[in-house]
């Protein structure tokens, strides 16, 4: 896990996985869409993986546990997340806890985290941004 730190540290990425045969895959763009990218080509390839994240909320943490990731660690986790990951049998540390994420304007709740509230289901998680995804790339 500490090698996959050090990339958040060294490297201009947001996150890196690292499957459970060794094959490991950053993450450079901000939110959940090269996770959610990851999930849908390869589903099986978060399953027992190892993951350090710069910020993890519900959204991220459902996909997550969708996958079967083994072990995380984030450099910022919501309170949703966390208690989604733990009740999901992942392995959590942590640097600093929030009550939620904040949106990129800093106005309020990141939308993936508020979208994601309502449900407590990976797979209504996975659609519910899959849509909310797709919606984004409709309005570019």
């Amino acid at each position: 896990m500490n090698q996959l730190k050090q990339y958040l540290d060294d490297g201009q990425c947001r996150g890196v996985v690292r499957s459970a045969g060794g094959e490991t895959v950053v993450f450079r763009r901000r939110g959940v869409i090269d996770l959610f990218e990851l999930s849908t080509a390869r589903p099986d390839f978060l399953c027992g993986a190892s993951v350090a994240d710069k910020v993890v909320g519900r959204g991220a943490a459902l996909l997550f546990v969708r996958g079967g990731v083994g072990r995380l660690h984030a450099r910022i986790i919501s309170s949703g997340a966390l208690d989604v990951l733990r009740r999901g049998g992942v392995e959590v540390s942590f640097d600093t806890e929030v009550s939620n994420i904040i949106n990129r304007t800093g106005t309020g709740i990141c939308p993936v985290e508020r979208l994601t509230a309502c449900t407590e289901s990976p797979d209504e998680a996975y659609l519910l941004i899959k849509n909310f995804i797709e919606n984004q790339k409709q309005k570019l």
